[in-house]
């Protein structure tokens, strides 16, 4: 979307992870890099949360998870590509899927928009699925309807069966 030659500021919600290194200084790494990024501006934080990992090899470390609400005004494919050039930077080598990762940042939610193309699948095709995404989801905007299925993001989580905690580690990271 333009207006008179220029993008118009856009909602997208970026999932963040990391089970190798010091997790705290590489989500927060990949939190200032998002910020730090032309056409983007972070516009919230959801708090910090431990958990266990979901699916990829036995053995590795648990994750730190955080999501962050940020305006842009790329494109949901200049915004993937942003962040697969952060994740990069941060050390990231792709040897094994599900493996464990040093940053991982995920294209979560882009406004309303619905895409599958071989590249990019917004809504991310598991968002739904996972507690590790919906709860910090839900710290910044749980009344969001997920575009794809029309139930809020609070309705979504709480519908989860049970599984692997999401614990709350801290707000102020």
């Amino acid at each position: 979307m333009k207006r008179a030659g220029k993008p118009l500021w856009q909602q997208a919600w970026i999932g963040l992870g990391s089970n190798q290194g010091d997790r705290l200084a590489l989500v927060r790494l990949g939190r200032a890099e998002l910020a730090a990024t032309e056409g983007v501006r972070l516009e919230a934080s959801s708090a910090l949360y431990c958990t266990a990992p979901v699916g990829g090899p036995a053995g590795q470390a648990d994750f730190y998870n955080a999501v962050v609400q940020l305006a842009t005004r790329l494109s949901p494919l200049e915004l993937l590509r942003r962040c697969l050039a952060i994740e990069q930077r941060a050390g990231r080598k792709r040897l094994q899927h599900w493996g464990p990762r040093t940053l991982d940042l995920d294209l979560l939610l882009y406004d309303a928009t619905c895409i599958t193309t071989a590249e990019l699948c917004l809504p991310h095709p598991r968002l739904h699925q996972r507690a590790f995404v919906l709860r910090p989801l839900c710290d910044l905007v749980p009344h969001q309807r997920h575009p794809g299925l029309g139930r809020s993001l609070a309705e979504l989580l709480a519908a989860l069966p049970a599984g692997p905690a999401v614990v709350r580690l801290r707000s102020d990271w």
